[in-house]
């Protein structure tokens, strides 16, 4: 975690700049998460962009690898450039759904990308936290750390959580005293597995699932949750925009990376790679900062955004105090016996 605090600060201070460019004319279909996401890229990429003379269709979906491969085997692609979560980038790569990245033709510089090191079918784009949050003019003393987000008996209500076993499980785990240093290597054991759901049992009866990231702060907005997980851009929008009285818990936030990917086969190759080069220039990615508080990937966009938005992001020194990376590798060794596990833990 100190490795990382330093990554960090040390892309506070890059400060070389450079520029890509779209070639007018370009027609691409961008598929992305939707909601607030959607239109801070909106906004920082795809307007601009378009203003060039180029066109953008735009879609959305929720990480379905399935449908990205049918249309790599049907050869009936309709999605050219896709916005991936890790989990999605590992699988489509293993798949052979999405294109491996000629960094070379992106005319970019890798080392300038947090993160690009961990990936070959994909360039970082944002780095984003999931963390928690509750409404603070329904709790007047709130949550503090993970634990609380687990205690029932201090804090009594629902809770908002992703359908899915990621991060759940290993929260469940750093709240039962798993360091997070070690929470990787005790979800690799059986006995880890339980003691995880054990934990999780402790608060089933009192969780409301959400799948759409939009679904999390309007739980929270509702009233339907007293505390809910999110992705930390989620919730800052409707802090800013929507003027929630929300506040976010940074402890222990799962850090994590989305990826620009290239539909493997797409006919519009060069396109996809002058659209993601552009999505990943310094000012493009400064840009997106000023619509949602997720981190730029690339480095260099890092001195230009603007001061009051830098504490919001899960990159700022104080939210990264006990952040742990969520581990690419161990979900794709073991996502998919672990999702079993959840859906089957689910359904009791």
């Amino acid at each position: 975690m100190k490795k990382l605090s330093i990554l960090f600060t040390a892309a506070l201070l890059a400060g070389t700049a450079f520029a890509a460019s779209a070639r007018a004319g370009d027609e691409l279909t961008v598929t992305s998460w939707g909601g607030s996401y959607s239109e801070s890229q909106r906004k920082a990429y795809y307007e601009p962009y378009m203003a060039a003379g180029n066109k953008i269709t735009e879609a959305e979906y929720n990480g379905e690898v399935a449908k990205i491969k049918a249309m790599v085997e049907a050869n009936a692609i309709t999605w050219d450039v896709i916005d991936v979560d890790t989990a999605t980038a590992l699988q489509g790569c293993a798949e052979g759904a999405l294109e491996t990245i000629d960094w070379a033709k992106l005319g970019l510089d890798r080392s300038k990308f947090i993160g690009a090191e961990l990936m070959e079918c994909a360039v970082p784009t944002i780095v984003y936290g999931t963390v928690f949050g509750y409404d603070t003019s329904k709790l007047a003393e709130g949550p503090t750390t993970i634990n609380d987000f687990f205690d029932l008996a201090k804090f009594p209500g629902k809770r908002g959580i992703q359908k899915n076993p990621t991060v759940n499980l290993e929260w469940a785990l750093i709240a039962d005293g798993v360091d997070a240093k070690d929470v990787y290597t005790t979800l690799s054991t059986p006995e880890g597995v339980d003691r995880a759901f054990k934990k999780l049992d402790t608060i089933k009866s009192e969780i409301v699932f959400w799948e759409a990231g939009a679904q999390a702060p309007q739980l929270l907005a509702d009233g339907q949750v007293v505390m809910v997980s999110a992705w930390n851009g989620r919730l800052q929008t409707a802090i800013d925009k929507d003027k929630k009285p929300f506040k976010i818990i940074w402890d222990h936030q799962g850090l994590d990376w989305d990826w620009w990917a290239i539909t493997k086969g797409t006919p519009k190759i060069e396109e996809a790679y002058r659209f993601v080069a552009f999505a990943s220039g310094v000012g493009p990615q400064a840009e997106q900062t000023k619509y949602i508080a997720y981190g730029p990937a690339n480095k260099d966009a890092i001195p230009g955004i603007e001061p009051a938005t830098l504490p919001n992001l899960p990159t700022a020194p104080d939210n990264l105090k006990t952040a742990f990376n969520v581990d690419p590798q161990f979900w794709a060794d073991h996502g998919d016996e672990l999702k079993e596990r959840f859906n089957a833990w689910l359904a009791k």
